[in-house]
């Protein structure tokens, strides 16, 4: 760079002393360093706003597999018949549900740590949402009737795993318990038949008030 002269205003080379012109003594060069280049606030609150989803994500992540890890998968013959059951609903026109069981669901084959603090009774299948985990009980495989009661079973998790609750979960599947053949002349007597009638019933008992079936249910 040239240094110019104070005095006379010269543009001297930057290795000259003296100014060739009126022969003042010229300074020393003074190299500046470039000033730190300042972030705007929109820099800093995007910064920080990826910083906390990364925590978050990496807190989700974390939790999710503690749910996976600490229970156990299913067995190759429970799996057959839980599969065997999404067949049947799949027959039955639930794509929605169908849908959410065999691409969303992480079947468990006991429960798992959050689960275990939780007091059940006579619970066939439990889900965990929204982390689309179902953990499916011995009852499930042990007082049901066939692959069709179990059917009847992971369609009211299924509506749990779309975020519905216990109401919607219970009268959606006594409405369409017909469409897998699930009905009363062929499983009337069953346990699993039994308690979901009584719980429908406790949870909606205007289903079961209809002038056309004195004391039976409106479907």
């Amino acid at each position: 760079m040239d240094k110019k002269c104070p005095r006379c205003s010269l543009n001297n080379r930057s290795s000259s002393r003296s100014c060739a012109r009126c022969l003042l003594e010229l300074p020393e060069e003074v190299r500046l360093e470039p000033e730190p280049v300042r972030q705007g606030l929109g820099v800093k609150v995007v910064r920080r706003a990826a910083v906390c989803v990364m925590i978050i994500g990496v807190t989700v992540s974390g939790f999710y597999l503690s749910l996976i890890l600490s229970a156990r998968p299913l067995s190759a013959e429970e799996r057959s018949h839980v599969e065997t059951a999404i067949d049947i609903l799949a027959r039955a026109g639930f794509k929605t549900e169908v849908h959410y069981l065999r691409n969303y669901t992480s079947f468990r084959g006991n429960d798992n740590w959050l689960n275990s603090l939780v007091p059940k009774e006579n619970a066939y299948a439990a889900t965990n949402y929204p982390f689309e985990i179902m953990t499916v009980y011995p009852d499930f495989f042990v007082y049901t009737a066939d692959d069709i009661e179990r059917a009847a079973v992971l369609l009211h998790e299924a509506r749990h795993l779309q975020g519905f609750d216990e109401y919607d979960a219970y009268e959606f599947v006594w409405k369409h318990k017909e469409r897998f053949g699930w009905t009363k002349a062929n499983y009337g007597h069953s346990a699993v038949w039994q308690n979901v009638r009584k719980a429908t019933m406790d949870i909606k008992p205007g289903m079961f008030i209809c002038d056309f079936n004195d004391f039976g249910d409106c479907f």
